[in-house]
């Protein structure tokens, strides 16, 4: 935990010493009485707590914003097939803890229909997940989260959306037959740092949105969904991937090419 974060109705109200936070500060963090530890708002500023007090029931603290927080890394929307649940819980965390905007999970023709039934493929025990990562990093801004029945719901809601006309590149990753891959349309596009936008896509204040299957991947029938909605279908190489590697390799590369990583 390398911050603790904290909604706008609990900043500044007394911790219970049973709040895993309020655990973390005092069994792992050690902090006492004019002790300060890193503390955020979340989806907001972020800074340094300082305890004032320490009850048999709670730790009483001020906080004192620093700055806006650390916002996602970058503009990269990432659909994602449900895997198992066990790797959901690490790709949510991943996804949070590397910076990406937003996250639609969805059903997919091949996918096993009972991982979308999983306590953990709940909103709130996926949102947990995504906090989580976002901890990790040291952020205040969680990543925004959909969970949604199959891609041509996901698509239809993206196309609606108020900022869908600044997607810029949209690819899926389909290792069956790809029209290209990932690096080339990279490259051949005009976000790469090497590209003729030079600075990648937030000097044009567009985003990525990059499609990851389930285990056994994408059907004809999505396949022609992604073409009918602008998807460029690319390959990562021949080895197949668990989604949940797939996804963080495709996030990487994205943010590498585009300038994103500093």
């Amino acid at each position: 935990m390398n911050i603790c974060l904290f909604s706008v109705d609990e900043i500044e109200k007394p911790l219970s010493l049973n709040d895993e936070r309020g655990v973390h500060i005092l069994n792992v963090l050690h902090k006492k009485e004019g002790e300060s530890f890193f503390a955020g708002i979340i989806n907001g500023s972020s800074g340094i707590a300082t305890i004032t007090k320490i009850t048999s029931n709670d730790i009483e603290y001020t906080f004192t914003p620093k700055n806006d927080g650390e916002k996602p890394l970058c503009p990269l929307k990432m659909i994602i097939g449900f895997p198992r649940p066990i790797q959901l819980k690490r790709l949510l965390r991943d996804m949070a803890s590397i910076g990406v905007e937003e996250v639609f999970l969805i059903g997919t023709e091949l996918g096993e229909k009972s991982y979308m039934k999983s306590t953990l493929s709940s909103h709130d025990a996926a949102y947990k997940m995504l906090l989580d990562g976002t901890v990790q990093a040291a952020s205040t801004y969680i990543p925004s989260l959909s969970i949604l029945r199959d891609l041509k719901e996901c698509v239809s809601v993206m196309n609606r959306a108020p900022n869908a006309s600044s997607v810029v590149l949209k690819v899926a990753l389909d290792n069956v037959n790809p029209d290209t891959s990932l690096y080339s349309a990279l490259k051949e596009s005009c976000f790469g740092q090497k590209g003729v936008c030079q600075g990648g896509v937030n000097q044009k204040r567009g985003s990525v949105v990059a499609a990851i299957g389930s285990e056994r991947g994408w059907t004809d029938n999505e396949r022609a969904v992604f073409k009918a909605n602008g998807f460029l279908r690319c390959g990562m190489g021949s080895r197949v991937m668990r989604t949940e590697t797939a996804s963080t390799v495709a996030a990487s590369v994205i943010m590498a090419e585009c300038g994103w990583l500093g």
